[in-house]
């Protein structure tokens, strides 16, 4: 029979994956992987009222932040900051080194995270949407 290659929804191969998982982690990083992900949301409320919310997912002792999203009227209040120093001592009770972010580069997405510490690790040509982005990173301690 020949090889197909076929379109297929994600659950369909997660047994598949799941049962080669370890294999093929040690095939890359050259050693023994237990691969642990979780994700963390953190929320910022003023009574009850959502005015911010955060999610980083923790994978290889790496924080990515995934979403920092403040609601308009409430930024440059020091809300966004607040909500990265809390997923950064997630972070660190999870034994991160550090922090990652993927911003456009050179827009006010980078400038905050520079001011909460995130410093430009690459940039990435044409990556999203066509844009240049910037990885950022922030060394946890």
């Amino acid at each position: 029979m020949p090889l197909e290659i076929a379109r297929t929804e994600a659950g369909a191969v997660e047994h598949f994956y799941r049962s080669r998982e370890r294999e093929a982690l040690r095939a890359f990083y050259g050693f023994t992987v237990v691969r642990h992900e979780q994700a963390h949301v953190l929320c910022a409320r003023d009574g009850d009222e959502t005015v911010g919310a955060a999610t980083i997912l923790i994978v290889a002792s790496v924080a990515q932040v995934e979403w920092i999203v403040v609601a308009p009227e409430r930024r440059r209040q020091g809300i966004g900051a607040r909500l990265v120093e809390s997923a950064a001592e997630a972070a660190a009770y999870y034994n991160c080194h550090k922090m990652a972010a993927l911003v456009p580069h050179g827009g006010a997405a980078q400038q905050f995270f520079e001011h909460c510490g995130f410093r430009e690790e690459a940039v990435l040509r044409q990556h999203a949407f066509k844009l240049d982005m910037a990885a950022l990173r922030r060394f946890l301690q």
